[in-house]
């Protein structure tokens, strides 16, 4: 009995411990933009990225839904959806990846600079991300991270009309903002 006990409360204790390495959240924003000057502007947010962070080691890992994006124009987001993203088929883009030289202990409410290093999902496709660049802090308990990349249309293998081609940018920048919260 003693030893079933003990054995239930390590359990316990180390559930309890790993929990606290995490911050989370499920109202992360993910914004992107393919603009091209003298264009009407190709830009959608999406509020609802879910993402965690595992302060113990720096993995962090974000999920967003493709159909979540929100464009200006309705027809737009259409177009994305049905002729480009292929939400249907492929529903949710994600990244996995490791901030590096990250410390917690460091954290405080001046944003420092890391870098990153990740795979990001979207299209069916996946493409290495190294060495990009993102801001954390901590402010009242919470994480703030945020940063931009970009990346191409091409390394998704998403084809762009020609009819449309000098609308579109074939690059995109992506921004990311999320609060995490301790879990």
């Amino acid at each position: 009995m003693k030893k079933t006990f003990a054995l239930l409360a390590m359990v316990l204790i180390g559930t309890t411990a790993i929990a606290q390495n995490k911050y989370f959240t499920k109202t992360g924003l993910t914004t992107f933009e393919a603009s091209v000057p003298s264009f009407e502007e190709v830009k959608a947010k999406n509020e609802s990225t879910t993402a965690i962070l595992n302060t113990a080691n720096g993995e962090f890992a974000a999920l967003v839904l493709v159909k979540g994006f929100r464009f200006k124009n309705a027809l737009m987001e259409e177009h994305f959806n049905e002729n480009y993203a292929d939400s249907d088929d492929f529903p949710k883009a994600t990244f996995k990846g490791t901030i590096s030289d990250f410390d917690s202990s460091k954290l405080g409410e001046t944003a420092t600079k890391h870098s990153f290093t990740g795979k990001l999902t979207f299209h069916g496709e996946t493409k290495t991300l190294t060495n990009q660049e993102l801001s954390i802090a901590m402010v009242d308990g919470v994480i703030n991270i945020s940063g931009t990349f970009t990346v191409e249309v091409s390394d998704f293998a998403i084809e762009i009309p020609k009819v449309v081609s000098n609308k579109l940018s074939k690059s995109v920048n992506v921004s990311f903002d999320f609060k995490l919260n301790k879990k």
